[in-house]
This record gives structure tokens, C-alpha cells and sequence, in this order.
């Protein structure tokens, strides 16, 4: 009879990883998670405070395309599932 392996492996190892990080962000207390969104929000406010007009218009003209793109992938999947419904 063959040994069984000892130790965990790959998508276990990882699943528990990820546990392990939810675990963290559970324990996280409601003045340390206040800072951690603080201290982002402040990144992003400087970070569009230094950027030119230009990349402004290229980063909001970048958003509303993907908008675009998004409504025009959840109208064709709509679509899709309605003639698929329907079609029988």
C-alpha cells in the first residue's frame, strides 16, 4: 500500500493562505481599518492632484469607455440568454 503524502499541497496550501488573510482582515479592528482606508484614499487624492489635464481627461475618457463596454457586454449576455430561452 502506498504511503500517503504528508504536508499540504497546492490548492489546499493556497485556499489556506487566503483563509488566513480574511482571518487577518476579520481581527482588524474598526480604528485600524478607518487608518488602512484613510491612508488609500490619501494615495489616490494625491496621485490625481499631480496628474496633468491631459491625463485627467485620458484616465475619465478610459472609464467611460469601459462603462460603455461593460453595458454593451450585460446588454449581448441579456440577449443571448433570451433567445436562448425563448428559441426552445
Amino acid at each position: 500500500m502506498p504511503k500517503r503524502k504528508r504536508g499540504i499541497t497546492g490548492d489546499v496550501a493556497s485556499r489556506r493562505e487566503a483563509i488566513r488573510k480574511c482571518e487577518r482582515r476579520v481581527v482588524e479592528t474598526e480604528e485600524e481599518r478607518s487608518r488602512r482606508l484613510s491612508t488609500m484614499a490619501q494615495r489616490g487624492q494625491e496621485r490625481r492632484a499631480e496628474e496633468t489635464e491631459k491625463q485627467r481627461n485620458s484616465r475619465l475618457s478610459d472609464m467611460a469607455q469601459r462603462g460603455q463596454e461593460r453595458r454593451a457586454e450585460e446588454t449581448e449576455a441579456v440577449t443571448s440568454f433570451q433567445l436562448h430561452c425563448y428559441s426552445s
